[in-house]
């Protein structure tokens, strides 16, 4: 028998486990101190009631018990003392404040890694209070619980949902177009953005009828703006015109009330930086560290929550990881800060390759060797070092940290799911993902379907193939494939294949025929989260890029639309 600990759980031996506990005791007592109560939370909760809270992490263990309640072992704290303060404490007067550290499990949101499952969440909520005063305060006490945990370098993007909800509320739009542009928010997504809020030739946003241009105009811009306290005036210079620069007064009130107690310096104004729109109901912050891929900790106003509840009542707080914090403390990294190093990009090899080295070159980059690397996996220049890889692990590299930023095909990046920032559609390398079949064996697979209620399906981009089939309504059984897909239905091994074409010479060779078009892909300029708000040579890289782009002329694929349209797995 091979003992080892569940896949996503490991054991802490005793070094680690007391340091664990010394920043555990700190972090606590400075709860304490300011007047923040221990509470515990238990440690499976009915779905439902977790669910009805909005979106929340993926809970990797569900199961029934022998009442037939679906439960789920906790996966965030927050909407569990939410449900304590709207139903046992809900005739206390309060303000309540809560403290506590516990072991919470979730499931990756990505196929990047196989991460940890079982990770320990602390931090603080707030019930009863409102207003700058509270939030400032909440935000205060974060950037100092780091500090004590030992992170000595972190950002905090703040920002406040009220503007983009005023926008989105008066826009006139219909609730599928509203959907759509909270959930590239919430991914960080400004290739999706843009394409939602450009006017077609009608001059209707994404070609969506019933959305005012100036209201989806600003929800583009929006996103894009960075700063100090000069970032609020600027997205009060964009709202209030149209009446919706609701939430910036109090903004610009907590700004200060950070600045006059010398928190405001680690306070970068960034209203990308806004998610899980149905949690969140005014100031959201999020706390990044340029040693880390991913985020410490994130917090925020949600006012609206224990109303789902029962009695409803302002609330905010924040919560980060232990583990994540251990991690982002100096001691942990040997190697020079992210500031004194080279900014890492990472480069397709393959199809790609040739105009990702133009378009690099053309953003002012020094890619000297960059075409000819030899056997060279790392080409390193002033101010740049290129990772050489293949276009479906750039996703991985990035989102893990170990580029700040990359290029591959958008098909790349829905096939891995990973938490980056889509910055720039590139235009080029740009094929189609199709469905096809022999010729002539229409009659045959309708009548296979018939029968059996399904049909085989061969392909190289499972996730691809799933989400259109799923958005058909169509039953597939999908076969997995690394190469020669379109040997599958020449050897009865499927029925249909999904795969790339640029021209459809294969396909017409191997006598298959185009049945569906799945949707269009182009490359991507895309960035780790906490490098594109801890790296401002990232911003500035993703410009550059974005008007090469628009310069240069890239033929189209024949037959070929705008990517992502309507009906692709890309909304």
């Amino acid at each position: 028998m091979n003992i080892v600990t569940p896949s996503g759980f490991r054991d802490v031996l005793a070094e680690e486990a007391a340091c664990r506990e010394r920043i555990t005791r700190a972090v606590q007592d400075l709860f304490a101190s300011q007047g923040y109560l221990p509470v515990e939370t238990p440690t499976l909760e009915v779905l439902g009631v977790m669910e009805a809270g909005g979106r929340i992490p993926s809970a990797p263990f569900k199961f029934f018990d022998s009442r037939g309640d679906l439960l789920a072992m906790r996966p965030d704290v927050t909407l569990q003392v939410a449900r304590m303060g709207a139903t046992r404490l809900a005739s206390d007067p309060g303000p309540l404040r809560f403290r506590y550290t516990q072991r919470v499990f979730r499931e990756a949101e990505s196929d990047a890694r196989e991460g940890a499952r079982e990770l320990t969440q602390m931090g603080v909520e707030c019930l009863g209070e409102q207003g700058p005063q509270a939030d400032a305060e909440i935000i205060g006490l974060f950037a100092e619980a780091l500090a004590v945990a030992g992170v000595e370098e972190f950002s905090l993007a703040v920002a406040t949902v009220a503007p983009l909800r005023a926008l989105l509320d008066r826009s006139g739009a219909p609730e599928a177009w509203r959907a759509a542009v909270l959930e590239a928010y919430h991914a960080s997504n400004f290739v999706e953005l843009d394409r939602l809020t450009a006017l077609d030739a009608a001059g209707l946003p994404g070609g969506v009828a019933g959305v005012a241009p100036a209201y989806a105009a600003a929800i583009r811009d929006l996103p894009r703006i960075r700063g100090g306290r000069e970032a609020i005036e600027a997205a009060r210079a964009l709202t209030a015109p149209l009446g919706c620069a609701e939430g910036l007064d109090d903004f610009e009130r907590i700004y200060d009330l950070l600045a006059a107690s010398d928190r405001a310096r680690r306070v970068l104004v960034d209203f990308s930086a806004m998610s899980s729109f149905d949690y969140y109901t005014g100031i959201v912050f999020a706390a990044y560290s340029p040693l880390l891929g991913t985020p410490l900790g994130t917090g925020g106003r949600y006012d609206r929550l224990t109303g789902a509840f029962g009695c409803e009542r302002p609330a905010a707080g924040f919560a980060f990881f232990l583990e994540q914090a251990m991690a982002a403390a100096p001691a942990a990294h040997p190697a020079p800060a992210p500031s004194e190093r080279p900014l890492r990009v990472a480069v397709p090899k393959g199809a790609l390759n040739a105009d990702a080295i133009d378009a690099l070159a053309a953003a002012g980059l020094d890619v000297t060797g960059l075409a000819d690397p030899g056997r060279s996996l790392v080409i390193s220049n002033p101010g740049v070092d290129y990772i050489i890889v293949r276009p479906s692990d750039a996703p991985a590299f990035v989102a893990l940290g170990a580029a700040d930023c990359g290029i591959c095909g958008k098909d790349s990046l829905l096939e891995a799911t990973p938490d980056v920032v889509e910055l720039a559609d590139l235009r080029f390398g740009e094929c189609r993902f199709v469905v096809a079949e022999p010729v002539g064996a229409a009659d045959a697979v309708a009548d296979r379907y018939r029968r059996l209620g399904s049909i085989r399906v061969a392909t190289k981009y499972p996730r691809i193939t799933r989400a259109h089939y799923a958005e058909t309504g169509v039953q597939v059984e999908i076969v997995y494939l690394h190469g020669n897909i379109e040997l599958a239905p020449l050897t009865g091994l499927a029925e249909r294949i999904v795969d790339i074409t640029a021209t459809g010479t294969t396909l017409r060779e191997n006598n298959l025929e185009v049945v569906e078009e799945v949707l269009q892909s182009t490359a991507r300029f895309f960035a780790n989260p906490c490098a594109f708000r801890t790296d401002d040579r990232i911003t500035a890289l993703a410009q550059a890029l974005a008007d090469h782009a628009a310069r240069a002329s890239y033929e189209p694929i024949a037959g070929s639309s705008q990517p992502g349209g309507p009906g692709s797995p890309g909304r």
